[in-house]
């Protein structure tokens, strides 16, 4: 055991085979619950996390009592809890029923380290147009928890256009009355792209393909990494590349743009985890779904147990799931340990070296992804240990996602999935769950849509967002 700022950190009992510090969040927040019983009195504390529209969530936590060896971890864990719900929930006021200084410790965080005032900046100001703030209560100001819901999807009514766009890919599918009457995959490369008519003409060129096999358009419904609100986008990683002034006068309306190019119909856009949950959720008949795409990056999102979605923004790739300091840094948010080097191409390109497998440095993402899939389909032991890997990280976050969704239902895609290396990653995480969480094994029940609906199922579920006039 080793520990983060006081933090405990815990050696798993099943090690990933590529990375042997790994340390993982499920582990840590347990064992931190565990030292805490044997302080003779944790502070129970709660932490209310305030959206814009209302909307509050309520997450209850303990922290060491004032004098005791344990209250070095204290901000440790109430910093790392913070991350994690910030992108898992989405908001811009904390509210914390604890100690005054730790409530400035965090304050201090998000305005005056990079880490702290990456998050600040995108969540806070970019969504919901205020930097983030941390404010010390107690329990009778706490204000109290509400939550806005809505329907989402399941119209299968008409002609619908549905698209996903990805960081390497982009994918359209024409749906008349819900059957699936043409779908396309076209490789692009968006992320750096400094003029977003790149993306609007590559956005209309799927579109016009999928159009040309209905006999009119009825709807159009998107899927795509970042942050949507009616239509419009907040945040994406997309359109990383374009300058701020240009992104603000030209995509932030983007979408609302494509629709007027086709005369009004009704359009939504929503963000992929979501449709990615919804996928599952349509084609399961189940609710209370969470959804995990590794793709370019991580996606997530989720329909709760009543089968809505919530206001909360499931950006698990920016979500700390490995504790130990040491561990790989996201090269956007500067943070260690987040979903997005666990989840995604970047997870397989990173753990190429340790693999074994030789490839070219500078050789992009999704060609390193097709090499150790390549490798993986002739046997190769060495991409067997990147997928063995990957499948012991899920194992662990799956038990990290357990405290804050509830869900029975785990819905697992994206181009990293596909192939063979998919069943190791599937039976990698039940391992991990046999073994360190029986509970939750005996509970969650793993879904991989085939391999069509791996590649196009998004868009599919895209184009039932919209509700017809």
């Amino acid at each position: 055991m080793n520990n983060l700022h006081g933090l405990p950190l815990v050696a798993p009992r099943v090690t990933p085979t590529l990375d042997p510090a790994f340390r993982p969040a499920a582990l840590a927040t347990r064992a931190w619950r565990q030292a805490l019983q044997h302080t003779g009195g944790a502070t129970p504390v709660t932490l209310a996390l305030e959206q814009s529209d209302g909307s509050v969530f309520h997450f209850h936590t303990e922290l060491a009592p004032a004098g005791h060896a344990l209250t070095t971890g204290n901000f440790s864990h109430m910093e790392r809890l913070a991350k994690f719900l910030l992108w898992q929930r989405g908001g811009w006021r904390f509210h914390l029923t604890g100690p005054a200084e730790l409530a400035a410790q965090l304050q201090a965080h998000f305005r005056e380290t990079a880490t702290g005032r990456f998050d600040s900046n995108l969540i806070g100001e970019r969504v919901y147009d205020r930097p983030i703030e941390v404010i010390a209560c107690d329990a009778a100001s706490l204000p109290p928890e509400r939550a806005n819901v809505q329907a989402l999807g399941r119209n299968l009514d008409g002609c619908r256009i549905g698209f996903d766009l990805g960081g390497s890919d982009r994918k359209v599918a024409a749906v008349q009355n819900g059957k699936v009457v043409f779908s396309e995959e076209t490789v692009w490369d968006p992320y750096f792209h400094p003029d977003p008519q790149y993306h609007f003409d590559g956005i209309m060129d799927s579109l016009r393909k999928a159009a040309a096999h209905l006999p009119r358009v009825d709807a159009i419904g998107g899927s795509s990494a970042g942050v949507y609100v009616n239509n419009r986008v907040k945040v994406a990683s997309l359109f990383r590349g374009v300058a701020p002034e240009v992104f603000n006068a030209r995509v932030k309306d983007l979408f609302l743009e494509v629709q007027r190019a086709w005369n009004g119909v009704p359009l939504e856009v929503a963000n992929d985890g979501e449709v990615t949950a919804l996928a599952g959720s349509m084609s399961l008949g189940v609710n209370g779904v969470l959804g995990v795409a590794m793709g370019t990056s991580q996606a997530a999102g989720y329909v709760t147990p009543s089968g809505n979605i919530t206001t909360w923004l499931s950006e698990l790739a920016f979500a700390p799931v490995d504790y130990q300091p040491s561990a790989a840094c996201d090269e956007w948010s500067g943070d260690f340990g987040v979903g997005a080097q666990y989840f995604s191409q970047q997870a397989v390109g990173r753990l190429l070296p340790a693999s074994g497998i030789e490839a070219e440095a500078a050789l992009p993402l999704p060609e390193k992804l097709k090499l150790v899939q390549s490798l993986t389909k002739s046997g190769d032991y060495r991409a067997r240990k990147i997928y063995e890997t990957i499948g012991t990280y899920l194992g662990y976050a799956v038990a990290h996602y357990a405290d804050f969704y509830e869900f029975n239902h785990l819905l697992i895609l994206g181009r990293v999935t596909s192939g063979a290396g998919g069943d190791v990653i599937i039976a990698g995480a039940k391992e991990v769950l046999a073994v360190e969480f029986p509970e939750l094994a005996a509970r969650i029940q793993f879904h991989v849509p085939d391999e069509q609906d791996k590649r196009h199922g998004q868009a599919v579920a895209a184009a039932s967002l919209p509700k017809l006039r």
